[in-house]
């Protein structure tokens, strides 16, 4: 029987999205060496339906046999995962273009746990999400666990770093501020709060049945919240979370480096980012998007004549 947090998850993971990010989600899923658990959807373009901007999809894999690519790009979704890619699906005239990140069932539980020092998915997961593809109903209910846990990790390192005695937005606010802090990000500062802008009624209904989940007891002001916690169990929360902002650059940083290695499509991820923002069309040829680190002084020179021709233009 699901709890309260399930109940409310399964609501958001089953509403429906545009039947084009459903069939590149189909597309996808037959794709996959082994049939995957299932695929979620998230991120900018969920929120905003803008499908001009990038998918973001995880693909859930029942183990490491149904991850893709060779030896080496294998080898390191099992050691750091995930590995991303990069995928375009022609949907009648519309080109929509995704990363698409894959990883198993147990490597999400992993990682999903309070005891993780790597905040990349608990962080994103309780965000809001669909499960646009799934294998079966036992599938459902695998993935409809992982979310939970996702949301109920979030929710207590919520109450372990924030003030005591916040509205639940505030509690938000903090934790994402302080997940951007210790991840290597590139979005300007504030950038947590405008993952809540719109979505204040939600968060603020998903904090307490976190807190639920977690058999964490609180209190409520109006609409100010306490959890019950002792002074200890703040003290040791801030000692976890200073190794978690310690190794979390770092850990992207090797993660940046391995991409280089396993980013399948990845130059023509570059070139569509590169086109998008400046118009400079790389023309890349087919070799260019098989072997872009053999071919990555050709396409820097490349880039800059384009972007002196671009200027002379001008």
């Amino acid at each position: 029987m699901p709890d309260a947090l399930e109940k409310f998850l399964i609501g958001e993971l089953t509403t429906p999205v545009h039947p084009d990010v459903v069939a590149f989600a189909d597309a996808l899923a037959l794709a996959c060496p082994q049939v995957p658990l299932g695929v979620l959807f998230y991120g900018s373009v969920l929120r905003t339906e803008d499908f001009e901007g990038i998918l973001d999809f995880y693909i859930v894999t029942e183990d490491a046999s149904g991850f893709t690519g060779g030896l080496i790009s294998r080898t390191g979704n099992l050691l750091l995962p995930p590995n991303v890619r990069y995928a375009e699906f022609k949907a009648g005239q519309r080109i929509l273009r995704a990363k698409i990140a894959v990883l198993s069932q147990q490597q999400f539980k992993e990682r999903t746990t309070l005891g993780t020092l790597d905040t990349t998915l608990w962080a994103r997961f309780c965000q809001p999400v669909r499960l646009i593809w799934v294998r079966d109903a036992k599938a459902a209910d695998t993935l409809l666990d992982l979310i939970a846990r996702c949301v109920t990790t979030a929710s207590c390192w919520a109450a372990l770093l924030g003030q005591p005695g916040m509205t639940a937005v505030e509690y938000w606010q903090s934790l994402f501020a302080r997940t951007y802090a210790s991840e290597l990000r590139v979005e300007k500062k504030g950038r947590g709060h405008s993952l809540i802008a719109g979505q204040e009624e939600r968060f603020a209904a998903m904090l307490p049945l976190g807190w639920a989940r977690a058999h964490l007891r609180y209190s409520a002001t109006g609409n100010r919240l306490e959890p019950v916690l002792s002074f200890s169990a703040r003290k040791r929360a801030a000692r976890r979370w200073a190794l978690v902002g310690q190794t979390g650059k770092p850990r992207n940083v090797v993660r940046l480096v391995k991409a280089a290695f396993t980013f399948e499509n990845g130059a023509s991820y570059l070139a569509w980012k590169i086109h998008r923002h400046t118009g400079l069309d790389l023309n890349l040829s087919e070799a260019e998007r098989k072997h872009p680190l053999i071919f990555l002084p050709i396409l820097l020179k490349r880039m800059q004549r384009l972007r002196k021709q671009s200027q002379t233009q001008n």
